[in-house]
């Protein structure tokens, strides 16, 4: 397997990724980030109902035993600064997309490409390859 086979997914599409009709858009072997790892474990706490927490600790674990996360290292770090620039220079304000900036700016610091269901979240950003992933409820 080569680089080209390897891709980050964005925390959206690991969410949805047993939905996903169309999965000729995912790479061969798919990455998850520390970060995803943080926002998923922020979803229990919050959930609604029991179910609903119950269902998004599963997700979580599910995450956990499948993928080895991509770290948030001084590479990512050096990354961040170059994605937020990016995005200030299009008009966009970093802060308000933090998680999906740093989930990006990992991404470019290892190389490869980001595989998500929502593009408009990540296009405009310097270094960073994005793939499009088809959403399934469009």
């Amino acid at each position: 397997m080569n680089a080209t086979d390897r891709g980050v997914l964005d925390t959206s599409t690991l969410i949805l990724l047993g939905r996903l009709a169309d999965t000729s858009a995912l790479p061969a072997e798919p990455l998850i980030t520390a970060v995803t790892l943080a926002e998923l474990s922020v979803g229990p706490l919050v959930a609604p109902s029991p179910r609903e927490r119950a269902a998004r600790q599963a997700h979580l674990q599910q995450a956990e035993a499948d993928f080895e996360p991509l770290p948030f290292d001084a590479a990512a770090a050096r990354s961040f600064g170059q994605v937020a620039a990016s995005l200030r220079r299009a008009g966009r304000k970093p802060a308000a997309r933090t998680h999906d900036a740093m989930i990006a700016a990992m991404a470019v610091a290892h190389g490869l490409p980001l595989h998500t269901c929502n593009p408009a979240d990540f296009y405009e950003i310097d270094g960073l390859t994005v793939v499009a992933v088809p959403h399934p409820d469009q």
